[in-house]
């Protein structure tokens, strides 16, 4: 290998880890809005999130609103526990790298979900916009950290992986994959050094 492979597979391997330290901290911050949806004026006032973003929108999206806030009627305080314990789950999956591919998933339609509806697809959208909302922003982190695998660096998924046996495809990454290292680097360069 030469001086090259080396060095890029050093890039490599640290640009990894990294992805794994960004999915804990993207975790600590869905976690923190976790602990705001665990609190008393969220579980009480669910559907006036829903209905607050009804002002200005098109039909079509006033629709689609609206579609959801019948659902959500049934019974808001189950819904509004069901949106604090699905945001609980994925940052506690993201700090701890625990099921990510289920964990991205999940917490990729919770985001879309929110997106189009509390936050009505971050519009209206008129002179004077200026954002497109925070969830869809979270669903493209949640989107990047499905594709680096990021639960496999710094988690738990590297370990659990071969445990879940058929089920492996819920964690991040495959128990007969390899995967750039440090130790391979270090085995390595003492071999082109000698």
């Amino acid at each position: 290998m030469n001086t090259l492979s080396t060095n890029l597979l050093a890039l490599s391997s640290r640009r990894l880890k990294g992805i794994g330290m960004l999915r804990m901290v993207f975790g600590l911050v869905v976690a923190i809005d976790a602990w705001f949806k665990w609190r008393p004026d969220f579980i009480n006032n669910f559907t006036g999130y829903l209905s607050g973003s009804l002002d200005g929108q098109p039909a079509a999206v006033q629709a689609w609103i609206h579609f959801w806030m019948r659902i959500v009627q049934m019974n808001p305080h189950l819904f509004a526990y069901l949106v604090a314990a699905g945001e609980t789950a994925v940052a506690i999956g993201l700090i701890f790298g625990l099921l990510s591919n289920l964990t991205d998933l999940v917490g990729i339609l919770l985001t879309v979900l929110i997106w189009t509806t509390a936050e009505g697809f971050g519009g209206p959208y008129q002179a004077g916009s200026t954002d497109i909302g925070a969830a869809i922003i979270y669903t493209l982190v949640f989107v990047g950290l499905f594709l680096a695998r990021a639960g496999w660096y710094y988690g738990v998924d590297r370990r659990l992986a071969s445990l879940l046996g058929r089920f492996s495809f819920l964690a991040s990454g495959r128990p007969t994959e390899q995967e750039p290292s440090t130790s391979a680097v270090k085995r390595t360069v003492p071999a082109i050094a000698a």
